[in-house]
């Protein structure tokens, strides 16, 4: 990895870190990307076997990722005994978000909020 990504990467996180979106884990991330990335349906069990980590890893990551309501666990219609891992509009707003600070920070921007703009909810903030 160049030295360039990597700064990019770590003026992405800073401008994260300043906006005062929840801090997320890198687990969390991860899982969060899979199902936004990757195609459904999605389940505790594949997405622990995709990662490589136990059920209730995934379980304690998909807590919090559904009290901040990035996404959501839904019974398979077809099938009660299924539950799957569906994505939401906060979720999905959430990640357009980061994506803006991926862009900024390899563009070399300042990732800081403008002032004035330091107290506005963020238009992709969990609800």
């Amino acid at each position: 990895m160049s030295e360039v990504s990597l700064t990019g990467w770590m003026r992405a996180l800073i401008g994260y870190v300043r906006s005062g979106e929840p801090d997320l884990t890198n687990r969390q991330m991860a899982l969060l990307m899979l199902v936004y990335l990757t195609p459904g349906p999605h389940t505790v069990r594949g997405l622990a076997r995709l990662l490589s980590v136990s059920k209730p890893v995934v379980t304690r990551a998909l807590n919090t990722l559904g009290s901040l309501g990035y996404l959501r666990r839904e019974r398979d219609q077809d099938d009660r005994r299924n539950v799957f891992v569906v994505r939401t509009n906060d979720g999905a707003n959430f990640l357009e978000g980061f994506k803006r600070y991926l862009r900024a920070g390899d563009q070399g921007a300042d990732t800081r909020p403008a002032i004035g703009q330091r107290n506005k909810e963020p238009a992709y903030a969990a609800r």
